[in-house]
C-alpha cells in the first residue's frame, strides 16, 4: 500500500490512494495512523499517527464554513463531495474526546447494472410499476444507496417521467436522460425527509426516493405518496421482509397499526434486504446477499392479518415469481465457493435450518 509523509499528509493524497486501493471508506482519526476499509477490513496507511492539529487541518480542506459550524455547534456534520472526476464521497465529520474526527464513504463514478448487483431480472420488472412502496433494506454499509442508485438510473434510461429524491447527502448524481431527476438534498434545499415528502406530492413526481425512513411523520408520507399514484423508494436498516414490515407496523401508535397494515399490505410492492460480504474466491472483493419479497395476494393477507411470521414461508416457496430468502441465496452463495462457512452460519436467519440443509446435500 501507498507510503505517505505524515509530515506533508494532504487530503488529496489520502483519497487519492483511497481511490487507487479501492477502498470503501477511510478514516482520519486522532491517535492512529490514516486507515482504508479494504474489502470490510480496515487497513492502516503507512503515514505516522495522526495528531489533533493534523485531523483539524485535514477536515478543513474539504470541509465549507456551514458545516464547521454544525460540527462546532452540535458536534458532527455530513455531507457529500467530488474529488474531481475520480469520485465522489460522503463525508461524515465529527468530536470524538473532544477532537476532530473525518469518516469518508467512497461512492464510485460508475452505476452497476442490477445483474452486476446480483439482482434477478424480476426486479427490474418492478421498476415500471405505476405505484407502490419498494423498501431497500439492510444494516450500515450493506449497498442499500448503491442498489437505489442502480434502480434509478434503469428508470431514468428507460422511462418517460419525473423522479425526484430526497436525500441525506445526495451520493450519486443522475443526470436527466429519458426522465427527468430532480435530487434535493436535506439540510441543504429542503430542512427533513418529511418537509421533503410532503412538498414532493404539490411537484408532479411519478418516481420519489427517500433516503432513509427515519421517523413516523416520515414514514406516513411515504405509505401515502405510494398509495396516491407514486412509486416510492425508501431505505430501512431491517433485515428481512417479515421484520421490516413490524419495524413500519411497531413505529405506529397502537391505535393506527391495523390501518397501517392494511395499507401496507396494498402499497407494499417488494421489499429487498441485502448484506455485503466478504469474497473468499480468486476475484476477491465483497459480494451481496440477498432476500427478495414481491408482494402476491398471499402476502398481502399475511401483513393485513398480523400474521408476518408466516412471510418467510411464501419467500421459500416464490421463486417462481423472483422470490428468494436470505438464507436460501447465502447457501448458493457458499456452495458456489464465493463466501466462507463463517458467514454462512453468522448472517443466516435460521443457522440451525441451514446446517441441516447443507448435511442433506452432502447425503450424510
Amino acid at each position: 500500500m501507498s507510503d505517505i509523509q505524515s509530515q506533508t499528509l494532504e487530503m488529496h493524497e489520502l483519497l487519492q490512494v483511497c481511490v487507487d486501493e479501492g477502498a470503501s471508506d477511510l478514516h482520519i482519526n486522532v491517535g492512529a495512523p490514516p486507515m482504508l476499509r479494504i474489502n470490510g477490513s480496515m487497513q492502516p496507511l503507512d503515514a505516522g499517527v495522526l495528531v489533533p492539529e493534523d485531523t483539524e487541518r485535514l477536515m478543513k480542506a474539504i470541509t465549507s464554513a456551514d458545516n464547521q459550524q454544525k460540527l462546532r455547534e452540535h458536534g458532527g456534520s455530513d455531507f457529500g463531495f467530488s474529488f474531481g472526476d475520480a469520485a465522489r464521497f460522503r463525508v461524515s465529520i465529527l468530536k470524538a474526546k473532544g477532537n476532530v474526527g473525518v469518516v469518508l464513504r467512497q461512492i464510485p463514478n460508475d452505476l452497476l447494472t442490477l445483474e452486476q448487483i446480483g439482482l434477478p431480472p424480476q426486479v427490474k420488472e418492478l421498476l415500471f410499476k405505476p405505484r407502490g412502496l419498494i423498501l431497500v433494506t439492510g444494516p450500515t454499509g450493506s449497498g442499500k444507496t448503491t442498489t437505489l442508485a442502480s434502480m434509478v438510473n434503469v428508470i431514468n434510461q428507460e422511462r418517460e417521467c419525473h423522479i425526484l429524491t430526497c436525500e441525506d447527502p445526495i451520493e450519486y448524481y443522475h443526470a436527466h436522460n429519458k426522465s427527468l431527476v430532480t435530487q434535493r438534498e436535506i439540510g441543504s434545499d429542503v430542512p427533513s425527509f418529511s418537509e421533503a415528502l410532503k412538498r414532493a406530492l404539490r411537484q408532479d413526481p411519478d418516481v420519489i426516493l427517500v433516503g432513509e425512513m427515519r421517523d413516523l411523520e416520515t414514514m406516513e408520507a411515504a405509505i401515502t405518496a405510494a398509495e396516491t399514484g407514486h412509486l416510492v423508494f425508501a431505505t430501512l436498516h431491517t433485515t428481512g421482509a417479515a421484520r421490516t414490515v413490524d419495524r413500519i407496523v411497531d413505529a405506529f401508535p397502537t391505535i393506527q397499526q391495523a390501518q397501517i397494515r392494511t395499507q401496507l399490505a396494498s402499497g407494499i410492492v417488494a421489499v429487498v434486504s441485502q448484506l455485503l460480504l466478504a469474497r473468499v474466491d480468486a476475484k476477491g472483493g465483497r459480494v451481496a446477499a440477498f432476500e427478495i419479497m414481491i408482494t402476491t395476494p398471499s402476502i398481502q393477507a399475511l401483513i393485513r392479518d398480523n400474521k408476518t411470521f408466516r412471510i418467510p414461508s411464501d419467500i421459500q416457496t416464490g421463486a417462481k415469481f423472483g422470490m428468494i430468502s436470505l438464507d436460501t441465496h447465502l447457501m448458493a452463495l457458499y456452495q458456489a465457493g464465493q463466501i466462507s462457512y463463517e458467514d454462512l452460519i453468522t448472517k443466516a436467519q435460521e443457522p440451525d435450518g441451514v446446517i441441516q440443509k447443507l448435511q442433506e446435500s452432502l447425503g450424510r
